[in-house]
């Protein structure tokens, strides 16, 4: 995705312990975490750890526990002091922030989404929700209808009077969510905000985030110990090993081409087929037009290799299909319009393969088109299987 810059990290290190200036001098000379948490007492929780999240992406943090993914969320928020490194957001430099700076960055331009929810259970819903509005000295009318608005945007307009306690575990993370979507921040910390969710309830809080993006378009960062919440979640994901990022890419590349044998454990049992999509496999391939004849067909395909050939109108719109077997015993001189089949499989690029399974069932190739019906490309079902059982790095 492109987009302007909204979160820049830059050598980001993070340091506990009561010498953590000691600890970060052993690090730059090229000592490792073992060795500095031997010697010195300190631990590195993150070391010098650099990315760029655009403006309306979902970055994802993937790690596992102690692999400082948390620390580094709570670095860029200044919830931790980072020992080193800078953080801006839109150029300004949160790592030099003054008290009132901070406070005013935490009001208005950062909310933070925690994996226990953190309401207040003497609070109503709505209290909850509009608790940042009320910070922020917003007049009473003003913020209960705003909160009212965000409510209803995560469904749960009806619950407003509702105290936490009687709200699911789901619904509660969604009062969370709504809380920190009230102020309207520019950026969203999300700290395994779904990771204590049984797994139904957490499969639809993903589904609600994403289709709640589609709408708000805000810069999310998103922390998770969970791959496949990463790669269904992340416009890009980071994976994190002992403080620092093993990889940086989407989550087709990552599931594509894993960096190394600590990326490839991961992925191994990922579900393909819920990653890639027909984008992934589409290929362009030769058109016929409604007027072509049948000769003209009978050498595109002959050319192109292939045994069926999508037919176009003149506005680029895919109207038919046309096979080999079609056009045996036909006219050379007869249109493709009288051969061609009218009814034949078609989806959309962002269509996830496992969607397109019934799709392959008479092994036709599937055609891939835009909004307004115009022919993008061509899936043949041989490729979703190639990509769904052995990934990009085996098919050539």
């Amino acid at each position: 995705m492109t987009g302007s810059i909204k979160l820049r990290v830059t050598g980001l290190t993070k340091i506990f312990g009561g010498a953590p200036k000691r600890a970060l001098q052993h690090l730059q000379e090229g000592k490792d975490r073992d060795w500095i948490l031997q010697q010195t007492g300190n631990l590195v929780a993150v070391s010098d750890v650099s990315f760029n999240v655009q403006s309306g992406e979902i970055f994802v943090v993937m790690g596992l526990s102690g692999s400082g993914k948390s620390t580094l969320i709570r670095c860029i928020n200044r919830l931790f002091e980072p020992t080193s490194g800078s953080v801006l957001i839109d150029d300004e430099d949160v790592t030099k922030a003054n008290d009132e700076q901070l406070r005013r960055l935490r009001l208005m331009k950062v909310a933070m989404v925690f994996q226990h929810f953190a309401l207040f259970p003497h609070k109503t819903v709505i209290e909850n929700v509009e608790f940042g509005l009320k910070i922020r000295g917003m007049a009473t009318e003003e913020r209960h209808s705003r909160a009212m608005a965000v409510l209803e945007q995560v469904g749960l307009n009806a619950w407003a009077e509702n105290y936490p306690s009687s709200l699911s575990g789901g619904m509660q993370q969604r009062v969370g969510l709504a809380r920190s979507l009230a102020v309207d921040p520019e950026i969203l910390l999300m700290d395994e905000a779904f990771s204590a969710l049984d797994p139904l309830i957490r499969r639809e809080m993903q589904e609600e985030l994403l289709a709640l993006q589609r709408k708000v378009r805000k810069t999310i960062v998103f922390i998770t110990h969970d791959l496949h919440e990463a790669l269904i979640l992340g416009n890009r994901v980071a994976i994190m090993k002992e403080g620092r990022f093993v990889q940086v890419a989407s989550p087709q590349e990552i599931v594509a081409h894993p960096a190394d044998d600590y990326v490839t454990a991961f992925t191994r049992d990922v579900d393909r087929s819920r990653i890639f999509t027909a984008r992934d496999v589409m290929t362009q391939a030769p058109v016929l037009r409604p007027s072509d004849t049948i000769a003209t067909a009978v050498r595109n395909l002959k050319a192109s290799g292939k045994a069926h050939c999508h037919v176009i109108d003149d506005e680029g719109r895919v109207v038919g299909l046309i096979s080999q077997e079609q056009l045996i015993g036909l006219g050379a001189r007869s249109s493709v319009a009288k051969a061609m089949m009218r009814q034949f499989p078609q989806t959309a690029s962002a269509t996830e393969l496992i969607a397109l399974y019934r799709a392959c069932a008479d092994n036709l190739p599937i055609a891939v088109i835009n909004e307004v019906g115009e022919f993008l490309g061509s899936v043949e079902p041989s490729a979703i299987w190639r990509r769904v059982a052995v990934g990009l790095e085996d098919e050539h």
